[in-house]
């Protein structure tokens, strides 16, 4: 079972490279923060514009720096099912602890293609999967009776919800019972998502407040809503700053600015962001505290 702060890890890149070292750096950082487990190659981590030789790489490298401090949830999705199982087939002999794969983006399967894809994947490596539902991106949906037959299966323990649907913490517990994982994919529904029954979060934000965003969580989880809710407020800028452009623009761009040296970066077809979107984060790094 997953729970906490989980950053969706960036990819530092650096003349068009991944910037291994800094990679290594900003791990330990996140761990020593209250991080609770961590992401690579995820959407924020720029995994579609990767290699599949470079993806594994990556997560390869920080499964290898955790060192088993905190679990690594490693970011195995793709639209092809074949693709896919190379990616979890990877991970899992890296030693990663669990797969998030990403509901089939661009194909647009209906329901029973959205199962028959996990149930494959499923069958065919034994790694732990957390689903991620995302319809902004892939436009798929999966819906809380799909997700309950997916539970079904012993190794399909959890949901990244980013739906924009809050309530369906609540379907979701109806059909996948209450130790089904659900990790919100949404900082700024967090608190909500959590109220309802959520876990933790697979965030953005935790990348450049790492610190904050754990003690949100924690708050949460001990029940101390009106510190969550104080720091709700005190983090709730920057969530929306994060996406005033195309993500993870923004959050590379706030990590230049608290973050020592790390690289202004972005691969095509992604740009640096705006200088409105700057702008707002500016503001909402000084509205937390942390710069």
């Amino acid at each position: 079972m997953f729970s906490g702060s989980i950053p969706a890890l960036v990819t530092p890149f650096r003349d068009g490279a991944f910037d291994e070292k800094l990679f290594r750096g900003f791990v330990d950082w996140q761990i020593e923060q209250g991080s609770s487990a961590l992401v690579p190659c995820g959407t924020t981590g720029e995994s579609a514009t990767m290699s599949i030789e470079e993806h594994n790489h990556v997560v390869r490298v920080c499964i290898d720096q955790a060192k088993g401090r905190v679990p690594v949830i490693a970011g195995c999705g793709s639209n092809d099912t074949m693709v896919a199982l190379e990616h979890m087939n990877h991970a899992k002999a890296a030693g990663a602890a669990a797969a998030l794969v990403v509901l089939p983006y661009y194909n647009r399967p209906n329901q029973d293609g959205i199962l028959a894809h996990y149930r494959y994947l499923a069958a065919n490596n034994d790694l732990p999967i957390v689903v991620y539902n995302v319809p902004a991106r892939t436009v798929t949906d999966i819906l809380p009776e799909t997700l309950g037959k997916l539970a079904e299966l012993p190794t399909i323990i959890g949901i990244k919800d980013a739906s924009g649907k809050v309530e369906r913490v609540s379907a979701q517990r109806a059909s996948c019972g209450p130790d089904f994982c659900q990790l919100s994919g949404n900082d700024d529904m967090a608190l909500g998502f959590m109220a309802m029954g959520g876990k933790g979060c697979i965030s953005v934000t935790a990348n450049v407040a790492p610190k904050l965003t754990a003690d949100f969580q924690a708050a949460c989880a001990e029940g101390r809503w009106a510190d969550a809710l104080a720091l709700q407020d005190r983090l709730f800028p920057l969530h929306a700053a994060l996406f005033t452009d195309a993500s993870p623009g923004p959050i590379k761009y706030a990590l230049t600015r608290v973050y020592p040296d790390f690289p202004n970066e972005l691969r095509m077809p992604m740009t640096w962001p705006s200088e409105a979107s700057r702008k707002a984060v500016d503001a909402a790094l000084a509205h937390a505290g942390l710069v």
